[in-house]
């Protein structure tokens, strides 16, 4: 036997005693690229990933047990656990609602969930049992149940006044529909579409000082080469209604409002909270959590969800801050103007101002709704 033939056999034979020591594992799942901003500080708009499947959509959430919270997650194209979002389990599905989880999560290499109707209800993984506490039902809208009734917190805010300051400039606020109509609104203070559920607007208008809101318009018209939209929920506050907020939220909620001793950036006409739309069908796009939820959902860098809502989350932030804007770490829908801090707090109600030029009076009127 000549030497090259001695080589080959001893060849073959390594390879198939390493595949049987040690199986191949399955190639790593390729991850959709996130949208960004240039060096320059140009959008950066990649490829879009595909949504979840609609089964798994159900499953995807937090879910809260024994002091422990497991988020669900559709992560690179697989479905995922994570009860650290660092260290990920693959969940394959068995039968009916049973998945193997590789690695086992928490020691546990089978988990599996119960249902009501449709609706994931609970996920248990050994003997420990979670609770599907936000998932796709709760996109409708987050309820908060207020500390105290809601028109008596509104007659308190309204005989109060915000805090005094000076040295700022003269506020203008401008109407975002008078810049762009194509600028969608869905103004959820006036409607009961909100966590306190129950109007705090008269009138479903947006408003932002003129810097801001010619900052949001470019962002709004960069969005449109990519198929989108942005959809305003709120934007100028008036003061008082910063201060029902506060007032009427418990203590461990309290990161989700602005304390009105300082005023809100909304006070001040330098922030706006939103979304995105596809031009297409002007439909609002779904984000990792919903508006106003006070969960870690809500946090701009949350790992959980679907790629797409990833995608479309991230979309919204490059948008904005390649327009001067910079979002609120805990809400990704909140967004800061880079000259907030220069506008006094404002408590003046929609009514009085007008949609484009500089009539909005100081910070001490405090009439109206």
């Amino acid at each position: 036997m000549n030497l090259l033939r001695k080589f080959a056999i001893a060849a073959i034979v390594i390879g198939l005693a390493t595949s049987s020591a040690s199986p191949q594992l399955p190639p790593a799942p390729t991850c959709a690229q996130s949208p960004g901003i240039t060096e320059s500080g140009a959008l950066r708009v990649p490829p879009k990933p595909p949504d979840a499947p609609a089964r798994w959509k159900p499953l995807i959430g937090r879910y809260d047990g024994s002091g422990m919270v497991i988020h669900i997650l559709e992560r690179c194209g697989t479905l995922s656990a994570s009860e650290d979002s660092v260290r990920y389990h693959r969940l394959d599905e068995l039968s009916g609602d049973s998945f193997r989880s590789t690695p086992a999560l928490m020691g546990n290499a089978e988990v599996r969930v119960t249902r009501d109707h449709a609706r994931v209800t609970q996920l248990h993984v050994g003997n420990l049992t979670f609770q599907h506490t936000f998932g796709e039902d709760t996109f409708k809208s987050f309820r908060m149940a207020p500390l105290r009734p809601t028109e008596e917190l509104r007659k308190e805010a309204l005989a109060a006044q915000p805090p005094k300051e000076t040295g700022k400039r003269a506020p203008d606020l401008v109407e975002l529909i008078a810049l762009d109509p194509t600028i969608k609104l869905e103004i959820r203070y006036a409607t009961a579409n909100n966590f306190m559920g129950t109007p705090f607007y008269t009138e479903a208008r947006a408003f932002l000082q003129r810097p801001a809101a010619e900052s949001l318009v470019r962002a709004h018209r960069n969005l449109k080469t990519y198929g989108y939209g942005l959809l305003i929920h709120d934007a100028y506050r008036p003061w008082y209604v910063t201060k029902m907020f506060w007032d009427a939220t418990p203590a461990d909620k309290k990161d989700f409002v602005a304390d009105p001793a300082k005023g809100s950036n909304h006070n001040r006409g330098g922030a706006v909270d939103l979304s995105i739309y596809e031009l297409a069908t002007g439909l609002p796009v779904r984000m990792p959590g919903g508006y106003d939820e006070m969960s870690d959902r809500s946090h701009a860098d949350y790992p959980g969800g679907s790629s797409l809502q990833r995608w479309h989350r991230d979309l919204l932030r490059a948008a904005m801050e390649s327009e001067d804007f910079k979002v609120f770490k805990l809400e990704w829908w909140h967004f800061d103007h880079r000259d907030y801090k220069a506008y006094p707090v404002l408590n003046v109600p929609f009514s009085k101002i007008s949609s484009s030029s500089k009539t909005v009076s100081n910070s001490s009127e405090t009439n109206g709704r």
